[in-house]
């Protein structure tokens, strides 16, 4: 069993992080089964945020009773201290816990520091002298925040996409806070659902000895594959090296993660599906995405004011409003029994 020490936290956990923003997605029941599940194969890191509606609520109905047994990490999108202090408190009282293992900020579009005039920072370390918090974490999908927090040396985990689609600058992250002593944790393992290989996934990731991947899970068979990768990890070969340079030819330039950064959309039109329906129609079973219920989603892409805040808020810069248009325009050519290239 390979485990990952997430730089001056000391912490070791298992390879494996559990990513939690999915089970939001399905019943208490399921997703209290997966988080055992889970637990009883070796994963010990699960990873939640006030953000993912009801994901706090149904872990710590999980892990009531062996909470030490286990590292639970969460985050914050306060923008100041009240707003950071009502987040930490729910976080607590969903969690059915008096402490978090990591506390993270979530995606700030600058890096909280002393005296910044937010109050975030202060008011993150009040909670570690408390005890509500026992290690600061950052999470983000800018390069510029990321490289501030690690030079700043006031942060001791790092959360960032990283994956093998990913290219030199975030190898350069992760490198850098090997070098700093930091963890990295690496979010969009599976490229928000366009990587289907999970053994090429987990191959690539494993090379990196820092870096611990939580992969987002909701379903029975998707854990049961990270399981098995605990008892008989994938190892980077010809054969995946090849699938991999492969798959990087295909996903080259520009494409929308699915973060979902850009939300919510003034007229409603669920942006972080229908960006990327092109690629989820060439790389999932098309039934899935023809349903009566994502014919209309893709239908309220033609509501597009074109008023650009999707596009201001993209953390990859994408010009959302024209990939819709062409998300569109591709998802009607398959209606109509056309195949897009």
């Amino acid at each position: 069993m390979e485990n990952v020490i997430l730089g001056k936290t000391g912490i070791a956990v298992n390879k494996n992080g559990f990513g939690a923003l999915p089970i939001q997605r399905i019943s208490e029941k399921e997703a209290i089964y997966l988080l055992h599940k889970a637990y009883a194969g070796g994963i010990n890191l699960f990873d939640t945020a006030r953000f993912y509606t009801d994901s706090e609520e149904k872990t710590g109905k999980a892990f009531r009773g062996i909470r030490d047994k286990v590292i639970i990490t969460s985050k914050t999108m306060a923008q100041d201290a009240a707003g950071f202090r009502n987040d930490m408190e729910t976080t607590l009282r969903m969690l059915q816990t008096d402490y978090l293992d990591i506390y993270q900020f979530h995606n700030p579009g600058f890096c909280p520091k002393p005296g910044d005039e937010s109050g975030l920072y202060e008011a993150m370390t009040d909670a570690v002298k408390k005890g509500y918090v026992r290690h600061i974490g950052i999470t983000n999908h800018r390069l510029s925040v990321a490289h501030e927090a690690i030079d700043s040396g006031l942060y001791e985990t790092l959360q960032f996409p990283f994956c093998y689609l990913s290219g030199e600058k975030e190898l350069e992250l992760v490198r850098k806070c090997e070098t700093n002593n930091m963890g990295f944790i690496a979010m969009k393992a599976l490229s928000g659902g366009l990587i289907t290989n999970s053994a090429a996934a987990y191959a690539f990731l494993a090379q990196y000895k820092n870096v611990l991947p939580i992969w987002g899970i909701q379903r029975l068979d998707e854990l049961n594959e990270f399981l098995e990768y605990i008892v008989s990890p994938p190892s980077m070969n010809r054969r995946l090296t090849e699938y991999i340079e492969q798959e990087r030819r295909a996903l080259q330039g520009d494409f929308c993660r699915g973060c979902g950064y850009c939300m919510p959309c003034p007229v409603g039109i669920e942006i972080n599906t229908c960006a990327r329906m092109s690629l989820l129609l060439r790389r999932s079973p098309a039934a899935l995405q023809l349903t009566g219920e994502v014919q209309e989603k893709m239908k309220k892409t033609e509501d597009c004011l074109r008023c650009n805040r999707c596009k201001e808020k993209c953390p990859y810069g994408l010009d959302i409003p024209a990939l819709l248009q062409k998300n569109g325009e591709d998802y009607k050519n398959v209606l109509a029994g056309k195949i897009i290239v």
